[in-house]
């Protein structure tokens, strides 16, 4: 997407969050990053950081007036604030509260209307056409009770973009505020159900995080499940597995110009691939006569190497984000647990030693948590873990929570839920635990995925 931003007061440590085309124009200090959350409605309060590691968060209350300018100015607001309310770390204030009209970029904000009705921060920008026809969007973060300026930004963009450019912004202020990586400019590919339980029809869709785009990319004509993205974004890839009469079958899909090719098929069953962290190689189980294994394949020589051959089922492999280790689960022990191993199959050790039953592991890609899917008595959860097994919780639990996938920033999970009526939904939760909440979509979904960071 051809989007250029230039930065007015902005830290040179969160340009490693952005494509190298934005422009950097100009770079001026800012508030320490470091300071703890400020207390709404308490004058002279620091510039707040929310510490998302946390079990209690309060959301911080922001306040977003509409972006002046007739092109867009509204719809980007919509985006901008729905991006940050649902990340459960933002309270956007009412519109109708507020005291202060007619922003002017040019200048400061009147400061106590907005400590008025207690806000903690203040967002607003204008939308213009440029000269070429082009959208230009230029908006600015304040710090209500520090009085400070925090982040100031323009956007260039061709019109129709428009929806990438809010998620941009929405991904700025969260990364300025937290401290960590944004995740709204980015897509979810799942397997979109329809039909019957006992017929269900299966096929790929992907749409924008928020709900927004969604397109079918397979026609339903066979079965399709667990779909990963390229850690890559620049190259636009998914993996997964199709399922015909005939067999298994592994497919590299490219979205850039909608053709797959067949990277893996074996006499068996083949499941769960998964990339790793270059995105040259994929790790995979083969069931063969009841038993499973996992394998990789280099995806430049399409050479397969076999990493297990316990005697045992052995699936869900997933790489650590520096591509030396993979974790997976295994019934070697009597039960589905989690396992470890070097990425050559050697020193496998296990983790999990929680009651239950885990499964489809994924390593978080700051590297700090995996996830998991674990089944306890009656109910299903979602659950992390650190990567030596230790500091176990659980996030969720229902009839059927199953299949996390980490967002980019690795403080978000997406995974499917089923009802006890066969409803599957997608949703979403936070490493907290604390913000749970169905995915903006209305349709039938499971084992999603989510994308790196787009371009």
């Amino acid at each position: 997407m051809n989007i250029k931003a230039d930065f007015i007061g902005f830290c040179a440590a969160c340009l490693l969050a952005f494509s190298p085309v934005l422009a950097l124009a100009q770079n001026a200090p800012l508030p320490p990053t470091g300071a703890p959350p400020a207390t709404p409605g308490a004058p002279g309060a620091p510039s707040g950081v929310v510490e998302i590691d946390q079990g209690v968060i309060q959301p911080l209350p922001i306040a977003i007036p509409a972006f002046s300018g007739p092109a867009r100015g509204g719809d980007i607001t919509q985006v901008v604030t729905a991006d940050l309310e649902r990340s459960g770390l933002f309270a956007p204030l009412n519109p109708a509260t507020f005291i202060e009209k007619n922003l002017d970029l040019s200048l400061e904000p009147s400061f106590p209307a907005w400590k008025q009705i207690s806000a903690q921060f203040l967002v607003y920008g204008a939308v213009t056409m440029a000269g070429d026809g082009r959208l230009k969007v230029d908006f600015r973060l304040y710090d209500v009770y520090s009085e400070k300026s925090l982040l100031g930004k323009t956007y260039t963009t061709t019109p129709e973009n428009w929806r990438k450019l809010s998620h941009k912004i929405a991904d700025d202020i969260y990364e300025q505020l937290t401290g960590q990586g944004g995740y709204f400019d980015t897509q979810i590919v799942f397997v979109a159900e329809s039909g019957p339980k006992t017929a269900r029809v299966k096929r790929l869709e992907i749409m924008d995080q928020d709900g927004a785009n969604p397109s079918y990319l397979t026609d339903g004509s066979y079965l399709v499940m667990t779909p990963r993205f390229s850690p890559d974004s620049s190259n636009r890839q998914i993996i997964y597995m199709a399922l015909r009469p005939t067999g298994s079958t592994v497919y590299l899909f490219d979205l850039n110009t909608n053709r797959q090719e067949t990277v893996v098929r074996f006499p068996g069953m083949v499941f769960a691939p998964r990339f790793s962290p270059d995105g040259n190689h994929i790790a995979f189980s083969v069931e063969k006569n009841g038993n499973s294994d996992i394998y990789i394949t280099d995806l430049r020589s399409r050479s397969s190497t076999r990493l297990t051959s316990d005697p045992s089922i052995d699936t869900s492999p997933s790489f650590s984000p520096d591509g030396g280790s993979i974790v997976f689960n295994s019934d070697r022990g009597g039960s589905p647990q989690l396992y470890v191993m070097n990425v050559d199959g050697s020193n496998v050790r296990r983790i999990s030693y929680g009651g239950g039953r885990y499964t489809t592991p994924v390593w978080s890609p700051k590297g700090d948590y995996i996830a998991f899917t674990k089944q306890e008595g009656g109910d299903f959860h979602i659950g992390v873990m650190r990567a030596d097994g230790s500091e176990e919780r659980v996030l969720t639990s229902s009839y059927l929570d199953e299949g996390p996938s980490w967002a980019p920033n690795g403080r978000v999970l997406v995974f499917f839920r089923e009802s006890p009526g066969g409803a599957v939904r997608l949703w979403t939760v936070d490493i907290t635990g604390r913000v749970l909440k169905p995915a903006p979509f209305q349709g039938s979904g499971s084992d999603p995925a989510w994308s790196p960071l787009l371009n």
